[in-house]
């Protein structure tokens, strides 16, 4: 297919009328309510990536009219200290949502915080009470990145009935819930991973290929079918021979781009969405809040 007819899926631009869009939303419920909606994000330690996420996440939350509660311990704080946090802010009325910002460091057990947090606060989506909704098809809190990807081939307009999506990576923040949000979108999908056998000719029957395994640049021109729909959920910083570093995704941009119909570049498209469906699962939570 030729290179003029690739369509840029761009993020950044769908993210910003998200949060436009909820603006208006917690503008027009907050005197209703009589507080704003609440985040708090729990951050461990001072791994520079994650406190740039967090910078991010909270500046986004004052545009929107969010309220953050955000708390940064130091690396050292214990299991129980982290859990007596969690609990408190379950407890704590004038927070909606709670994400425990990843990675932690690694004497503490991450899935056993995130079982901690009140699966109605669970702004990240992925305690096993909201992976189990997803399952069933039921209206909850959905894992943000995943939740962005939809959204972001919604307002493309791209038909998903009946099409084969393959996704590529297994993980429990992005692959397996992918892979249950196309199929309730009337996909055929296959997941395939590290181990999968014969993975060009997986990846190139896909009519919708997500990349999710963050490997630098893996799928290349070679895997595409042509015309395919191609997500980039990797967040690769590659650095340089010069010491330099430079930000790719799992997709080998430039050469998949001219067989592709339409693409995410990086950075650009998924990350932005990921924090709007972060602030969006925020507001829900503030709106369906009893009392």
């Amino acid at each position: 297919m030729d290179a003029k007819t690739t369509h840029i899926l761009d993020g950044k631009a769908l993210a910003q009328k998200i949060q436009s869009e909820l603006i208006s939303r917690v503008h027009s419920l907050q005197s209703q309510k009589g507080r704003p909606p609440g985040l708090a994000v729990l951050m461990v330690g001072e791994n520079p990536a994650s406190a740039t996420y967090v910078r991010n996440k909270e500046l986004a939350c004052a545009k929107v009219g969010i309220a953050s509660f955000g708390q940064h311990f130091p690396a050292d704080t214990t299991q129980t200290e982290l859990e007596q946090a969690i609990q408190t802010l379950n407890q704590d009325e004038r927070v909606d949502g709670i994400l425990v910002q990843l990675p932690l460091p690694g004497h503490l057990d991450a899935i056993s915080l995130l079982y901690q947090i009140a699966p109605d606060k669970d702004a990240d989506g992925l305690h096993a009470m909201n992976l189990g909704r997803l399952v069933r098809g039921e209206a909850g809190l959905r894992s943000c990145t995943p939740a962005g990807v939809m959204r972001l081939l919604q307002e493309y307009d791209i038909d998903l009935k009946g099409k084969r999506a393959v996704v590529l990576g297994r993980s429990i923040l992005v692959g397996k819930p992918m892979a249950l949000m196309l199929l309730e979108a009337d996909c055929t999908v296959t997941v395939a991973h590290s181990r999968s056998q014969n993975l060009e000719s997986i990846t190139r029957e896909a009519d919708i290929l997500i990349a999710a395994v963050g490997r630098p640049e893996i799928v290349t021109a070679n895997m595409v079918k042509p015309g395919a729909v191609v997500v980039d959920v990797g967040m690769n910083r590659v650095v340089k021979e010069d010491g330099s570093s430079r930000l790719t995704g799992d997709v080998d941009f430039n050469s998949v781009q001219a067989v592709a119909e339409f693409i995410t570049p990086v950075p650009g498209g998924v990350g932005p969405m990921t924090v709007a469906m972060l602030l969006q699962n925020t507001v829900w939570s503030w709106e369906n809040q009893q009392g």
